[in-house]
């Protein structure tokens, strides 16, 4: 089977931590659960580290790392970045690399294309990002198994996610890389 993503998004940051104790409790790796905040959350535990280093590409301003206590400092590869059209976020998981590139060309509904291609559909990506406006997050649980998607999908339901939804996370297209498939139809 596929890998799967199963996403939600909270309204508050006690139920993300709570989400993402449950997804550790479940055995859930955290290199498999992305997380993305709006940076102005004004949490205590919630601070930027100025001479942190941030994946490359990330756009100016969001040069910035964040050092995130509790729940969500269990999460790898966190960052800050800025996401034209939208503002500065924190980002942690594979999210991230997805979003870092963003910053490069700076074209708007870049975020929706980003999420498009994490395997999220076009309509949906437009969704997630709507509630990231409003001061939404957005979690992600990268699952292997039927079994996997569905422990995900309680786990967010019984922390207070909403628009729970599971996606396939497609990877190349081999039908458009087929010389064949790519001459036919093109005469």
């Amino acid at each position: 089977m596929s890998k799967k993503s199963v996403l939600g998004i909270y309204s508050t940051r006690p139920g993300v931590e709570n989400a993402v104790l449950g997804f550790k409790d479940a055995g859930f790796s955290n290199s498999d659960i992305s997380v993305l905040l709006p940076e102005n959350l004004g949490s205590k535990e919630l601070a930027t580290d100025k001479s942190s280093k941030a994946p490359e590409g990330a756009a100016a301003g969001g040069t910035t790392g964040a050092v995130i206590g509790g729940a969500l400092g269990w999460l790898v590869g966190i960052g800050a970045l800025a996401i034209p059209g939208i503002g500065p976020f924190i980002a942690a998981g594979p999210i991230m690399a997805a979003l870092a590139g963003v910053g490069v060309g700076g074209a708007v509904g870049g975020f929706t294309g980003a999420l498009v291609g994490l395997g999220i559909p076009e309509y949906e990506a437009k969704r997630y990002e709507g509630r990231l406006l409003k001061g939404g997050i957005l979690v992600s649980v990268h699952c292997e198994s039927s079994d996997e998607i569905t422990r995900a999908k309680q786990i967010m339901e019984n922390t207070g996610a909403e628009d729970i939804s599971s996606t396939s996370e497609s990877s190349v297209d081999t039908k458009t890389n087929d010389p064949k498939s790519r001459a036919a139809g093109s005469y």
